[in-house]
């Protein structure tokens, strides 16, 4: 049977309601003001570089090198040792995050040592990236007579990647349900087979969206490569000597008194930040795509 309501009861619930509403329209009115402050500067920055940097988009950016002071040039240089740094951290990180990733999930997860190791990559996934470029500077350039090489850059690029990659497939693969382990371990399939043939096709998407999402962090950084490939105004493909990068070439021009230096930084940015995006957006499809996919 209905519980009948008094009057007083009814007014007490009207106000309560009338209450919890003006909250709630302060609440959403105060999270759309805070999100068009953040957008309205976002939008500034964009605005910035896209006005500033559009003067120096043509085709000599990507055929030229680097010019010396007061000459017109390009980051031909810059973007290829940038795409080779960037290629080689990847080479590296991606194959020890997975695996790392993989025993974190399926054989440390019980384990002391596991926390232990989950801390330590939340430790190094959260490290200033200068802290790594001093890090890869004292292990790896010091030890070779303070040669600094686009290795090194590399090599400090990929402690960026790594705990990206040991995070991500960590979730990824505990994200796999449970019964596909047990329907393949029950018909006598080898561990080390469910992980390769189950786990990983299961979890891909989401493996390969953490190693695009590593490359796009690494793309933009100066400061490991300031103390580790250091940079070099020519051409350069060994990988054993200093190399050019669009990330130190653009700190260094964009503090020089040569406009034509300022403008190729502007340009360098507003090329790395279109990269960024669309390794960002590259990352985002494939998420949709398998989930939509799943359902």
């Amino acid at each position: 049977m209905p519980v009948a309501i008094t009057e007083r009861e009814r007014q007490v619930a009207d106000r309560l309601h009338t209450r919890r509403r003006i909250k709630n329209g302060v609440a959403i009115a105060l999270g759309c003001l805070t999100a068009a402050f953040g957008l309205f500067f976002l939008g500034w920055i964009l605005w910035t570089l896209v006005s500033k940097a559009a003067g120096g988009i043509n085709w000599a950016l990507f055929t030229q090198m680097t010019p010396p002071p007061m000459q017109e040039g390009g980051l031909l240089n810059a973007f290829f040792g940038s795409a080779v740094m960037c290629a080689l951290a990847i080479g590296i990180g991606t194959p020890l995050g997975i695996a790392a990733g993989t025993w974190l999930s399926e054989y440390g997860r019980a384990r002391k040592i596991g926390t232990v190791v989950r801390f330590i990559n939340d430790i190094l996934l959260s490290a200033p990236s200068i802290v790594l470029g001093l890090f890869v500077y004292t292990l790896f350039v010091m030890q070779t007579g303070g040669r600094f090489s686009a290795l090194a850059g590399a090599i400090a690029l990929a402690f960026i990647v790594l705990p990206v990659v040991i995070r991500t497939t960590d979730e990824m693969l505990q994200l796999v349900p449970t019964q596909m382990r047990e329907a393949a371990l029950s018909l006598g399939v080898p561990h080390w087979k469910v992980i390769m043939q189950v786990l990983y096709r299961s979890a891909s998407a989401g493996i390969l969206t953490g190693i695009l999402l590593a490359l796009a962090r690494i793309s933009g950084e100066t400061a490991p490569l300031l103390f580790t490939a250091f940079g070099n105004q020519y051409w350069n493909s060994d990988i054993m000597r200093p190399m050019a990068s669009v990330p130190v070439v653009m700190y260094q021009y964009a503090g020089s008194p040569y406009e034509s230096w300022q403008q190729l930084a502007w340009a360098g940015a507003l090329v790395l930040t279109c990269f960024v995006l669309l390794v960002s957006l590259s990352a985002r499809a494939i998420l949709l795509r398998k989930r939509v996919v799943h359902d």
